[in-house]
């Protein structure tokens, strides 16, 4: 069963694929769209009704006149945080286990703090509440690193597009970095900007404390983008929720396209701890 609703779901090309009577929302992360899903997408469909869906920058177009999105939306996560749980309302879903990669993590910590009542489980995937290296932190980039990448993206972002994807991607899968880098060369460049800039400059490490929704974190053995000490140290933070790490052995930020059948056995299980919660 595929159903397409509302303004806002069309807004956003949201899908609802399955039958079952538990619920599971999947929300893609910087570049992408929710094509991101299409490997673990049929076997999740077997046994949830699955929502996909894309955030506003990856409409290559962007026609914005529908007025449901400004783009003071990449300033802050808590307005893309408002804007998902706009979106599960509208598609009138009382209850789900949420699946976030990469920033898309942080947003469903900042959504289930405003509505606990939605989400019954947070499984974060690649997920960080701040790249930059701090004191007693490494979140894997100083600021130098952030500096040249924000650097490349605005003196040539189709080639920083291009090149980008074989620094965080599975390197012996060239089909998939070549979806990415072809994802991100469909972003409008000043969006694509605004937004890494609030990806790599923000820091959200004081949300994690108050995550009360039980919690998983999916973790790529070598991921350039979010290193496992991230997912340790988020698991160390999230006393509330009781956070597990679950790690996979697999190159890359993108484990659902690197190892789809690791990634999906582990979702598996994952969801089977929070199926007695529905």
């Amino acid at each position: 069963m595929v159903m397409i609703m509302s303004e806002l779901s069309l807004a956003t090309n949201a899908r609802m694929v399955g039958s079952g009577e538990k619920a599971l929302v999947l929300a893609h992360g910087y570049g992408t769209d929710q094509s991101i899903w299409d490997r673990v997408l049929p076997h999740l469909s077997q046994t949830h009704r699955v929502v996909v869906f894309d955030w506003n920058f990856s409409r290559p177009t962007a026609d914005d006149s529908c007025g449901l999105f400004d783009d003071s939306v990449y300033s802050s996560f808590y307005a893309f945080a408002d804007d998902l749980i706009s979106l599960v309302e509208s598609l009138n879903l009382k209850s789900f286990a949420f699946v976030g990669h990469s920033m898309s993590g942080m947003i469903g910590c900042i959504a289930s703090l405003k509505r606990p009542d939605l989400f019954h489980r947070l499984i974060l995937v690649g997920a960080s509440p701040r790249y930059m290296n701090a004191e007693d932190y490494v979140g894997g980039f100083d600021m130098p690193a952030i500096d040249g990448l924000l650097s490349s993206m605005e003196s040539n972002f189709q080639a920083w597009a291009m090149n980008f994807p074989s620094l965080v991607m599975d390197s012996t899968d060239p089909v998939s970095v070549e979806y990415f880098s072809k994802s991100l060369q469909k972003m409008r460049p000043h969006i694509a900007l605004s937004l890494a800039k609030t990806i790599f400059l923000g820091d959200y490490r004081d949300v994690l404390e108050k995550v009360e929704a039980p919690c998983s974190i999916i973790q790529a053995t070598n991921d350039l983008v979010a290193p496992v000490s991230v997912s340790y140290y988020m698991q160390k933070k999230l006393i509330k929720s009781k956070a597990t790490v679950e790690i996979i052995e697999t190159d890359g930020h993108f484990p659902q396209l690197s190892a789809p059948q690791l990634f999906i056995k582990v979702l598996d299980r994952v969801l089977e701890l929070g199926s007695d919660k529905l």
